[in-house]
């Protein structure tokens, strides 16, 4: 089958493309950025990748007629790129439209758990999504879930980080608030057992595991699978903006997302009775073994996908290739190099820079660094990386984005995500004759840039000196 797959570098599309390339089906790519996505990693012949950004109608044309079903995984939680509900609808009115003038029988939908009359504004987004998805000439399939626990997703990241570093919590009161938490395993079973089913066309489905739970028992179970001792105690009157500082500052979620999902964390999701499970053959991990499987995941450093991935600003909007070719008029930079006699061993030290491994010099300011742009409402420090020794264009590292990740050429070139005031890089290179070559590169904006450059010089001397030395190390 011919299937069309949109928000293909999103954290569920990640891993459904995998499942569908080995059931033999060929999948067209729907990316906004050919240049965030690593389509040689999958090594297929079944696999072809177009440049579609759904907000813009006329890239629409690039999707050809002769598919058989498409899935939808467009969302826009983690955006702070305007109003994300506008764009959410927009998005899909432009994709339905296309759509049926093809010859795609099925739509498949992944949406939220809505069984409240009182919605938060992303779940109300995703049910308009899905009435207009739902107005089309194919069959649409639903798919609703709550809570999704598995390595990388950002309930599961959010969880971990609050039962790891508070040993004693006070929460708002939303901690009691009932949920139906999924395993992503589940979920990837599900919206790939529902294709081209047609007992499931024009139909809805809640999809979550056998427990439900209240976030404060989730803590506390996460909790007991780690072999941890957590006690919370809960406010009685905390403003959602409060929750979601509370949220932002404590975990590495940026803080649109922090917003929307305190929004969310209020409406209970709890699934309606349906028969898909009996249907599909699917048997849910309970909760503790979803926890269980995500950090065999983490232990084995085979994360596939992470929400920290998602673009969240603006900054990168017109792709990663527009920054990848480093201005030189109107920079300041900061330029060094160093004989390295094992190109390999310093190719591989930069390769890994960053997460838990650190910056290899002075990570003690890094931090400072990265509190301080917490404070100013960026993505701070605690995002880290997917992958300890793998990296990929398009993927967050800290609070820099990967642009380019060349091996061949033994080149990484970051650009920096944190609030400036300007635009920064950071290149590491080795040349033919074993330099390494790394350099520093910003682009003031007016006078505060200036005057920002020159206030941090004495510390990058510091920093970067260091940090090549470490780098080029045997």
């Amino acid at each position: 089958m011919r299937i069309l797959l949109t928000g293909t570098t999103g954290y569920i599309a990640q891993r459904l493309l995998p499942v569908l390339l080995s059931d033999g089906h060929e999948v067209i790519c729907c990316v906004r950025d050919r240049a965030r996505f690593n389509a040689e990693k999958y090594s297929s012949a079944y696999l072809s990748v177009l440049e579609v950004d759904f907000l813009k109608e006329e890239t629409l044309r690039n999707i050809p007629a002769d598919i058989d079903a498409a899935y939808y995984l467009i969302h826009s939680m983690a955006s702070s790129m305007g109003d994300f509900e506008k764009m959410e609808e927009s998005s899909a009115t432009n994709f339905r439209n296309r759509i049926q003038e093809t010859k795609a029988r099925q739509v498949i939908y992944l949406s939220g758990i809505v069984n409240e009359k009182i919605l938060s504004k992303h779940l109300t987004s995703r049910r308009n999504v899905e009435r207009i998805l739902g107005s089309g000439s194919y069959s649409l399939t639903t798919l609703r879930a709550g809570i999704i626990i598995g390595s990388g997703s950002a309930s599961f990241e959010i969880i971990r980080d609050l039962v790891e570093k508070l040993p004693l919590m006070i929460a708002p009161r939303w901690l009691d608030t009932r949920s139906q938490p999924i395993a992503v395993r589940n979920v990837i079973e599900f919206i790939s057992g529902v294709l081209l089913k047609e007992t499931t066309f024009h139909n809805s489905y809640d999809i979550g595991g056998p427990d439900i739970m209240t976030y404060r028992q989730m803590l506390l179970r996460f909790a007991k699978v780690r072999g941890l001792k957590r006690r919370i105690g809960i406010v009685p009157v905390m403003t959602p903006k409060l929750s979601s500082y509370w949220l932002y500052f404590i975990t590495s979620t940026a803080y649109p997302l922090a917003q929307n999902l305190v929004d969310s964390m209020k409406v209970e999701v709890v699934c309606k009775d349906n028969n898909l499970k009996e249907i599909l053959g699917i048997n849910p991990l309970s909760y503790e073994d979803a926890i269980r499987e995500a950090f065999v995941k983490i232990e084995m450093n085979q994360v596939p996908s992470s929400w920290k991935d998602a673009l969240t600003s603006n900054i990168l909007n017109d792709g990663i290739s527009r920054y990848a070719e480093v201005p030189v008029n109107g920079c300041y930079s900061d330029r060094r190099k160093l004989a390295v006699s094992d190109s390999e061993k310093a190719l591989n030290k930069f390769w890994s820079i960053g997460g838990s491994t650190g910056w290899y010099y002075a990570d003690w300011l890094w931090g400072i660094r990265g509190f301080i742009d917490k404070l100013s409402g960026g993505v701070g420090l605690r995002r880290g990386r997917k992958n300890q020794t793998e990296i990929s264009p398009g993927d967050a590292l800290d609070f820099w984005r990967v642009l380019i990740a060349d091996r061949r050429e033994k080149r990484l070139l970051l650009f920096a995500e944190m609030k400036l005031p300007g635009e920064a890089w950071l290149e590491f290179k080795i040349d033919n004759n074993n330099v390494l070559h790394q350099t520093a590169t910003f682009r003031p904006l007016g006078l505060w840039g200036r005057l920002y450059w020159f206030s941090v010089l004495p510390f990058h001397g510091f920093i970067f000196r260091g940090m090549i030395r470490k780098i080029a190390m045997n």
